[in-house]
């Protein structure tokens, strides 16, 4: 898969020299005018160029195409709803989560030579067996709302403001208000009415909406991040609303995520929240993660991908030759990209052996963009193991409280949204 470095690294040199140039007081207008002319007509071309017949065949972006490719599942696992111990395991899958992208985000995106510095300031285990104890910005802040201090060790009073956790909750709303059946157009509404501000492809799809582009068109115009791990980390809602039916699940997926990804990027939501739904009723993380791969095309560079983690995962005696293979296998590849990040929570569930403080520890250690894989290798676990099993110090610090960042709704109590969560599963489940 050929990347362009080599590209990027020409762009910025020629910067360097208009520079030094330009210091020197040499005209240089002329050049910098043909450099610019140049780069917009080739941002045009690139833009115009989309993917070719047979490759939208293989990799389709419409929900019946999808379905029409997927190889052989369960769809669903239950006949009717149980709810045998399902309190538990949302709860789990809920706490999973918000202990998972509360570790990983004072990290996110850090190397592991920086992770391993940081264990050694504050004198704590690497992989990390609890939460960070110290910051080299403990002031910085993340979304206007809370610092990072906020997610270290003895500071902890809620589960902290976060991208991953915030539009877990925004998922829920759109449940509650639009209702099972809600549509890409309903979640465009949702996101223009709670959302201040977005990222990568979400803020380009936002953008989009409010200057009127329709909610179908809005992930595609002018959006390269169309395939980046956005939609995946909104996965969960959609396997909390229909637990033991991933089917189910993963159409909420991509009913959410065509709103801002194409091809891998809504597969990646599919699969991640039929791999959610499927924990919720199966007692082995790696079997959901197996039943939430039928859920997408298997022709799919994501499907080989997962296919890749799943045979060479149980090889690794340690996580930095996971990650090792990971940075071969994608070399290059944008390090919040939908795929190589899946392979870093499949590793880290794997290597954690439903041992949650391992589990969420290797994955951080993983890195790339490690709060998002974090808190889905917790939700997954946690909905397989159930809260009773998660260790109080992931937990106990939250103060039964999260913060997000949504428009006129900054608090929720955790023990309330496991309950409407437990609503809404019903509900799916009685409009069967």
């Amino acid at each position: 898969m050929p990347y362009f470095r080599e590209l990027n690294d020409l762009l910025n040199e020629a910067m360097l020299w208009a520079d030094l140039r330009h210091e020197q007081r040499v005209d240089i207008k002329a050049v910098i005018k043909r450099l610019r002319r140049e780069l917009k007509r080739a941002h045009k071309t690139l833009r115009k160029t989309g993917p070719k017949k047979k490759a939208l065949e293989e990799e389709p972006n419409a929900l019946d195409a999808i379905r029409a490719l997927r190889p052989d599942g369960p769809r669903r696992l239950w006949p009717t709803l149980n709810t045998s111990g399902l309190g538990d395991r949302l709860k789990g899958a809920w706490l999973g989560r918000a202990a998972g992208c509360t570790l990983g985000a004072p990290v996110e995106g850090w190397s592991i030579d920086a992770m391993e510095a940081l264990a050694r300031r504050g004198k704590t285990a690497f992989p990390p067996k609890d939460y960070w104890i110290a910051h080299p910005s403990p002031e910085a802040h993340r979304y206007g709302k809370s610092t990072i201090t906020d997610y270290l060790k003895g500071h902890l009073s809620a589960v902290p403001v976060d991208d991953d956790i915030t539009y877990t909750i925004l998922g829920l709303l759109i449940l509650e208000e639009f209702g099972p059946d809600f549509t890409t157009e309903q979640v465009g509404e949702a996101w223009v009415k709670y959302l201040p501000m977005a990222c990568t492809a979400e803020d380009i799809a936002l953008r989009n909406l409010k200057s009127g582009v329709p909610a179908g068109k809005a992930g595609s115009k002018n959006n390269p991040f169309q395939e980046w791990i956005g939609a995946d980390i909104r996965s969960d809602p959609w396997g909390y609303a229909a637990p033991g039916w991933p089917e189910k699940a993963a159409e909420f997926a991509y009913r959410d995520a065509y709103l801002s990804h194409r091809q891998n990027g809504i597969y990646g939501a599919m699969f991640f929240s039929a791999s959610i739904a499927a924990a919720f009723a199966v007692d082995d993380p790696i079997q959901a993660i197996e039943i939430g791969l039928t859920e997408i095309p298997k022709g799919s560079r994501l499907a080989a991908d997962v296919h890749w983690a799943l045979e060479t995962g149980p090889g690794f005696a340690d996580w930095r030759d996971a990650r090792k293979a990971v940075d071969e296998r994608f070399q290059g590849m944008h390090p919040v990209h939908t795929n190589n990040n899946a392979w870093l929570t499949i590793f880290g569930l794997i290597l954690g052996q439903r041992d949650f403080t391992r589990t969420i520890g290797t994955t951080v250690a993983l890195g790339l963009d490690n709060d998002c894989t974090t808190a889905t290798a917790g939700s997954i676990l946690g909905a397989v193991i159930g809260a009773r099993n998660i260790p109080e110090h992931w937990w106990k610090p939250f103060r039964n409280k999260t913060r997000t960042y949504l428009n006129d709704h900054e608090w929720f109590a955790n023990t309330d949204l496991v309950a409407r969560f437990m609503k809404m599963a019903k509900r799916v489940w009685g409009e069967q």
